[in-house]
């Protein structure tokens, strides 16, 4: 067999593929989970790559991380490498990391901070824009440097939030208005004033569906998050119908006291399927945050905050990103496809840029609940996987009251899909 037949074959191979995809979304029961390829097939995780880690804005870090001229980090989104860097204007540029001469990696270092950005190969060097300096001598002296500039990747940032987009084109949905909100929601807590203080890495045996469906119910609190649960309320947002009237009542009292420091805290989504989501939610009473006993866990507040009770500010990005804010500390997290089987969850968290280790906060403390609840989360995925590969596998029901947000994820996952098909 000839190349032209080894790649014809591939293409069919492929096509097959999103055509059996195409089927078993369009044929799915709504408040069931899916069918076992769509956990486990590689040929169907290449399509999720393609039409929606390729193709959909990505939560990928924040703006703290990068606060001067020439801070960058990297971050590997699939087979693409992708390199965030601070410009001399003090703009995010967002660029794919792979040199324009024969597609090294330029930054081989996760974190780093540079003058401009050099290939370790052949030293080609580029600006913090993306321009191409120098090529060297050696090249034909009718060599265009203008017209081998780094490749950019669409990149947008609001709140602190840096988000990246690897298609040919931006979506075309509601995103600006969730931006839009989240500079609003994120003002009092003044990111480019924090640093990060802990960062934690988690390879998870399991498709990156299971874990954004995990985190999208709290059905399995109760039995598996013992340090989580010290301080969280299990309801999912203040609209979640399974909630009693004490909890509202208990809202209603912190919300007063939110309105009177100017600290939003209502309810938004964007999309049917609520795909952008934040809603400030207060934490258990006689609690400040999320550590194993509730009490502070760095002395300075963020930003303009003043209330040590403040709740947690949980913000939602599909297809991988949902986070706590908090009064003292913010937590993000980020999930990245590494194949149909396998994850990577980072965490990070990040604290009033004064703020130093072993004074003002001990990191320990700071992520003590999270790396316990990240650890039971990652054997309830891993079984779950575990699970689905068994031929005695078949989709189950959801609950819609305690799993609504799985049923809204994978509606959006499966609307998604089709579109990007089409």
């Amino acid at each position: 067999m000839n190349q032209q037949d080894l790649i014809n074959k591939r293409h069919a191979s492929l096509a097959d593929a999103k055509s059996d995809m195409k089927t078993m979304l369009a044929n799915r029961l709504s408040h069931y989970s899916l069918d076992a390829p769509l956990y486990n097939d590689p040929n169907l995780f290449k399509i999720d790559m393609e039409e929606i880690f390729q193709k959909e804005w990505l939560f990928v870090g924040m703006t703290s991380e990068i606060p001067k001229k020439g801070d960058y980090f990297t971050v590997e989104i699939g087979q693409n490498p992708v390199l965030l860097v601070r410009d001399g204007e003090g703009k995010v540029q967002a660029f794919h990391n792979t040199c324009r001469h024969r597609g090294s990696l330029i930054c081989t270092e996760h974190r780093g901070k540079v003058a401009n950005l050099v290939c370790p190969y052949h030293q080609w060097t580029y600006d913090l824009k993306g321009n191409l300096l120098f090529a060297g001598t050696e090249m034909n002296k009718d060599f265009d440097l203008t017209q081998h500039g780094l490749k950019s990747a669409f990149c947008k940032t609001a709140g602190g939030f840096i988000f990246v987009c690897l298609g040919k084109t931006q979506p075309d949905d509601e995103f600006d208005a969730f931006l839009e909100t989240l500079n609003e929601y994120m003002a009092p807590y003044d990111v480019e004033n924090t640093k990060l203080a802990v960062e934690s890495t988690m390879h998870e045996r399991a498709n990156w569906k299971l874990v954004l469906e995990n985190n999208r119910e709290c059905y399995h609190c109760a039995g598996s998050h013992p340090e989580l649960l010290n301080t969280l309320l299990e309801w999912d947002d203040t609209e979640d119908p399974r909630a009693p009237q004490d909890f509202h009542d208990h809202y209603n009292a912190q919300a007063s006291e939110w309105d009177a420091e100017g600290i939003p805290h209502q309810h938004r989504s964007f999309g049917a399927t609520q795909r952008n989501r934040i809603v400030r939610m207060p934490l258990k009473k006689g609690t400040k945050v999320m550590t194993i006993d509730g009490s502070a866990a760095c002395s300075k507040k963020l930003g303009r905050v003043l209330n040590a009770e403040l709740g947690s500010m949980r913000i939602l990005h599909l297809p991988n990103s949902w986070n706590h804010m908090q009064s003292d500390h913010f937590i993000v997290f980020r999930v990245l496809p590494v194949s149909a089987q396998e994850s990577i969850v980072t965490t990070k968290w990040f604290v009033h840029k004064d703020a130093v280790e072993g004074v003002d906060y001990d990191a320990d403390k700071l992520r003590h609940v999270w790396d316990a609840t990240n650890e039971q989360d990652k054997i309830l995925g891993e079984r779950n996987q575990m699970g689905i590969n068994s031929i005695g596998y078949q989709p189950g029901p959801y609950s819609q009251t305690y799993e609504f947000g799985v049923i809204n994820f994978l509606q959006w996952y499966s609307d998604t899909i089709q579109k990007n098909l089409s």
